[in-house]
């Protein structure tokens, strides 16, 4: 065995050792150090598949690949993968089953039907929402109480379900009506300064109610307006209610850091023009299939641009100058485009700007665009008619060049702006799109202009 492996296997053993103090390993954990048995060794990795207990499983399987979850389904019985399900928050449970069906959907519906009916009833629930709601994202298991509840009795009940691990990650008690509309929100270090002898609504009322007046999302709002509600106020929860303030569920910080972090990752993979979900499979084809389909666009797009540099073909005959200048123009238009898609696009993702703010955004980034345009238009144009002792040869250059990053800046401006008034993810495509037209630009401009004035 090498270092690696008995290093992983080492660390896991310690994880399943109970006798062991500070040998727990976090889920993320465990799923990297299994990676490692499945590189080196596939029977190791399936004989500590089997070990892992139900309450961990669940945790470990959702920080998995996709061949190895596979693995999981097809390795484990179906009873300890129901177990483990079971053991999750019902957000999670539900994010776990939809990975289990997007590789097998005949075992995905073999394991809800094994589910009880309350764990059954919780995901489908779920599922109900658009992903990009916060219906979808919110974990049912929540502490809740009413008004007329002694604080005394709501904290017992809090510690047994604490005991029999229904809860995880408590920091407030929801107080709800007898409707079950929310009320008050009161953080778990506040109820320490309580009478438990009274009910809830009597020690609220001795206080300061407005302190404890919830934050609260519609189960239809927009996760990113959610997200942006946690950022605002410093959440780390945030009650989940229905259109009739109905309390449904809440929604974490760590929820909220997935949807960040999983947002972020699917707008670098679309200004790279590939796919996110092809990228995070291990398989070469999968992967190498969806970079194709837009390495495809991009060759249509180059043999556009290809060929209007062939209608200039005798001019650059005669000025072979021009061929040595030319991949400048086009690069610096290309990337003075993409800083203003790149600045545009992030812009859009915050909430900062939206298709009415297009003239105002407009007016800033060409307005850059055009000052860089000059700068280094002039510097390239004394550059050119030093090097190659001509000096119209510089003129020609200097101008294509303003041109082409005022261009530049106004299409890496609008060609997001323009996606997101059509309800198109602005990040999607944009890059290609934008190469067309800085290239084409460029090489038009740049030949366009030697042929006016050098011929």
């Amino acid at each position: 065995m090498n270092q690696e492996l008995d290093e992983a296997k080492e660390l896991i053993d310690q994880h399943l050792d109970e006798n062991l103090e500070d040998g727990e390993l976090s889920p993320y954990e465990l799923a990297q150090h299994l990676k490692t048995l499945k590189k080196h060794d596939e029977e190791l990795f399936a004989k500590y598949l089997e070990k892992l207990d139900p309450e961990i499983l669940g945790d470990v399987a959702i920080e998995l690949p996709d061949h190895m979850l596979k693995d999981v389904i097809d390795t484990l019985p179906a009873e300890k993968i129901v177990e483990a399900l079971e053991e999750l928050e019902s957000d999670d449970a539900t994010d776990l089953l939809q990975y289990i069906e997007d590789i097998d959907e005949d075992k995905a519906r073999e394991l809800f039907n094994e589910l009880d009916k309350e764990n059954q009833n919780e995901i489908l629930r779920l599922r109900s929402y658009d992903e990009d709601r916060a219906g979808a994202h919110m974990q049912t298991e929540l502490f809740s109480a009413h008004l007329e509840e002694k604080l005394g009795s709501a904290v017992a009940r809090l510690r047994q379900e604490k005991q029999e691990g229904k809860l995880e990650n408590v920091s407030q008690l929801f107080i709800i009506d007898k409707n079950s509309v929310l009320q008050y929100a009161i953080p778990l270090e506040d109820l320490i300064l309580f009478d438990f002898t009274k009910t809830l609504k009597q020690n609220i009322e001795s206080t300061q109610i407005d302190h404890y007046k919830p934050h609260m999302a519609n189960d239809m709002d927009l996760m990113q307006d959610v997200a942006d509600m946690f950022q605002e106020y410093d959440l780390n929860v945030i009650a989940v209610t229905s259109s009739t303030g109905i309390l449904l569920g809440r929604i974490t910080y760590d929820d909220i850091h997935d949807y960040i972090q999983e947002s972020a990752t699917e707008q670098i993979y679309n200004l790279a023009g590939v796919d996110d979900e092809s990228e995070e499979d291990d398989t070469l084809f999968k992967a190498g299939r969806g970079r194709a389909v837009w390495l495809g666009v991009n060759l249509l797009t180059a043999l556009f641009s290809s060929s209007i540099i062939g209608l200039f073909d005798e001019t650059i005959a005669a000025y072979v100058a021009l061929a040595v200048l030319m991949p400048i123009v086009a690069s610096m238009g290309g990337n003075t485009g993409t800083q203003a898609l790149a600045v545009t696009v992030r812009r859009l993702a915050l909430g900062e700007i939206e298709f009415k703010d297009a003239k105002s955004v407009l007016k800033r980034e060409v307005t850059i665009s055009l000052v860089n345009g000059l700068i280094f238009g002039a510097i390239m144009g004394v550059i050119a008619a030093v090097w190659f002792d001509k000096g119209m040869l510089g003129v020609v250059i200097g101008l294509s060049m303003v041109t082409n990053l005022f261009f530049a800046g106004f299409f890496g401006t609008i060609i997001p702006l323009t996606l997101r008034r059509f309800n198109i993810d602005p990040a999607v495509g944009s890059a290609v799109i934008l190469t067309t037209f800085t290239d084409a630009i460029g090489f038009f401009s740049f030949l366009g202009l030697a042929k006016w004035i050098l011929l």
